[in-house]
């Protein structure tokens, strides 16, 4: 029997968001909540969400990571319930019905788009009145943290006064780190309601070795919604969601 428990490995404070919408898109009669990953990789969410009972539609132009998230829905038993779109987050609008997702995932994307806000503005289109927008993003000041930590400080410092939150030069596989408040901004500049803010990753990339997997999950999880630790998680996770 499906369930709304969605069974992937980390993220525990972004799976609970994702597994509680789940259950609001269900009391509001999605008996097969219609979710859209974009930009979903190799399947990390899509394929537990299928297993969860979602319909999943994945938008990914990368072919040697569909082929991977081919293979794992294969071997998970549910091909049938993935939909896979070989296109760019950009073309969103041109494969997606507009108002016709439950829920929305952008995880990892805004940080490798060229125009985050367009994007954006394609993700909150396609959700339903009263359906979700999950955005999980780079966080600029964990960044800086971290290079201070190891004693980096030049980068540290550059990245402190960088608009974009990255070294310059091409040193960097992203072109942007996200804060809370911008990216609050830019949803509610979409039409979204942010009602979620939380951290991913507060500790998990500074504890030593040794440290049970199930104590540093609790802590994460205890901790993902504390400000000041989730404004220096590696990662950022706001949930939004379109006015009904």
């Amino acid at each position: 029997m499906k369930t709304d428990t969605v069974a992937t490995r980390g993220s525990g404070a972004v799976r609970r968001v994702l597994e509680a919408e789940l259950k609001a898109a269900r009391a509001r009669g999605a008996h097969q909540p219609n979710v859209v990953d974009v930009g979903g990789g190799s399947g990390g969410w899509a394929v537990p969400l299928a297993s969860a009972g979602c319909l999943v539609t994945v938008v990914e132009p990368n072919p040697n990571a569909l082929a991977t998230l081919r293979r794992r829905a294969e071997e998970e038993g549910v091909s049938g319930s993935i939909t896979v779109i070989a296109d760019d987050s950009d073309a969103l609008g041109a494969h997606v019905a507009a108002g016709s997702a439950d829920l929305v995932l952008a995880h990892g994307l805004l940080e490798v788009v060229d125009d985050p806000e367009l994007v954006l503005a394609a993700l909150a289109a396609a959700v339903k009145p009263g359906g979700a927008v999950s955005v999980l993003v780079a966080n600029r000041h964990a960044a800086i943290l971290q290079r201070a930590l190891a004693g980096r400080l030049g980068e540290a410092r550059e990245l402190l006064t960088s608009e974009s939150g990255v070294l310059g030069g091409g040193r960097e596989t992203v072109l942007r780190r996200f804060d809370a408040e911008v990216l609050r901004a830019q949803l509610v500049a979409v039409g979204l309601e942010v009602i979620s803010l939380q951290g991913d990753g507060v500790v998990a990339d500074f504890v030593p070795g040794g440290v049970r997997e199930e104590d540093l999950a609790e802590f994460e999880l205890a901790a993902a919604s504390v400000s000041p630790l989730r404004d220096i998680s590696s990662r950022l996770h706001l949930l939004a969601r379109r006015p009904a």
